[in-house]
């Protein structure tokens, strides 16, 4: 990539976007499977300069580069077995089939994953659906669906734009996406003058991230982070009717419903007002960063210089990005996961092995790090039906 395209917006393609905050030399994966240690710490990486553009307000890596990543059926980012999450996926499920009318209808999902939120809208609302997603792994419980799913392992692109669909979903997949733009052109594209379609997005909230400071959220896969102007003025831009916009999730996520429309230049001073709100965040973040570090910092030292057992549950995107800032190779061995695909691999970066969290009934933790606090209900209540009662702390 050229300096030049580098010093612009891919949103808006102004030269405004300057570089707020840096991470280097971070895993280019927090998602991937790791079977040997030595190798998952061995892992490549790659630096993070964010960049904002005082225009639009979207926020990216100006440093990222997709040439370094390749998603395959490795990469294990499901949040699907947590009981938590189970229930915000069906009821959302169940929400769009009510509000849509999707009943015998055809669904796509751009960045299906493994296919579960896809397999429930079909279930739920007898649809057909169409998946697309390089990192799909067939698994026996959707042959019940028979024909009604097709699964593509590959990233949707122009060359799928025949695969025409009443609806179309795509969840934590635009943030993945270098040029959010081209996705969105091509869809447009793809859907024609059928103004009948609608389209569901689901993404990670940005304000979470640079207002509520949920720092470890910031990571290499994540070359995009929309705040509710943003991503409207992504969607406006690329010819579409936004019709709600809505965060969820405890507000950790935003999903926008959309329309085809024409393309529009937003330039309100609704959009003026908003990134200038977002701007104060960009200006402070940075020594807010390193406060909530040193912090943390701080606890672990305490804990561990009083003889505590640490572990961190969450071998996900957060526990990742924490163990890595905080350099924890020697001060905590383990990560617990309720994903049983992640039992037994080791952590990216810092090689930490994950756990299951019956693995604690030996070895006895006196603390447990919370990487999201969304879920410390059904946390406490697994350790308690472990026997076990540590300290709970969410990061």
């Amino acid at each position: 990539m050229s300096d030049q395209v580098r010093s612009m917006c891919p949103v808006c393609s102004t030269s405004d976007w300057n570089i707020f905050f840096e991470m280097l030399d971070v895993p280019i994966f927090c998602n991937v499977l790791w079977s040997d240690r030595q190798a998952a710490i061995d892992c490549a990486r790659g630096n993070i300069r964010l960049s904002f553009c005082h225009h639009c307000g979207f926020i990216g890596n100006s440093e990222f580069n997709p040439e370094l990543l390749e998603y395959t059926e490795f990469y294990e980012n499901s949040l699907d077995f947590s009981p938590r999450f189970q229930e915000y996926a069906k009821n959302l499920a169940l929400k769009l089939i009510n509000n849509h009318d999707l009943h015998h209808k055809a669904i796509i999902e751009i960045g299906c994953g493994k296919g579960d939120f896809l397999v429930s809208l079909c279930e739920m609302g007898d649809n057909r659906g169409v998946g697309f997603d390089p990192t799909y792994v067939p698994l026996p419980e959707h042959k019940r669906l028979g024909n009604r799913v097709q699964f593509i392992q590959d990233l949707y692109s122009e060359d799928y734009a025949h695969y025409q669909g009443d609806f179309i979903v795509c969840r934590h997949t635009l943030e993945h996406i270098q040029n959010p733009t081209a996705l969105l052109n091509n869809l447009r594209r793809a859907i024609g003058d059928r103004s009948n379609t609608t389209i569901f997005f689901e993404v990670p909230n940005g304000l979470d991230t640079f207002h509520h400071m949920a720092i470890w959220d910031i990571i290499y896969e994540h070359c995009c982070y929309f705040t509710p102007i943003s991503l409207s003025y992504t969607f406006t831009r690329s010819g579409f009717n936004i019709h709600n916009l809505t965060e969820e999730f405890r507000g950790q996520f935003l999903c926008i419903e959309v329309s085809p429309g024409n393309s529009l230049e937003a330039t309100t001073n609704s959009l003026t007002d908003d990134v200038k709100k977002t701007t104060r965040d960009i200006n402070t973040f940075a020594t807010k960063f390193r406060s909530k570090v040193t912090t943390w910092q701080h606890e672990l030292e305490k804990s561990l210089a009083q003889g505590h057992r640490v572990v961190v549950w969450g071998a996900g995107s957060k526990g990742v990005t924490f163990l890595n800032i905080l350099k924890t190779q020697s001060r905590i061995d383990y990560v617990v996961d309720i994903n049983p695909r992640k039992q037994g691999m080791y952590i990216a970066g810092t090689g930490q092995r994950i756990v299951s969290p019956e693995f604690l009934q030996d070895y006895q933790p006196d603390v447990v790090l919370i990487m999201n606090s969304i879920y410390k209900h059904e946390i406490q209540q697994t350790l308690e039906s472990l026997g076990l009662n540590p300290e709970l702390r969410s990061v």
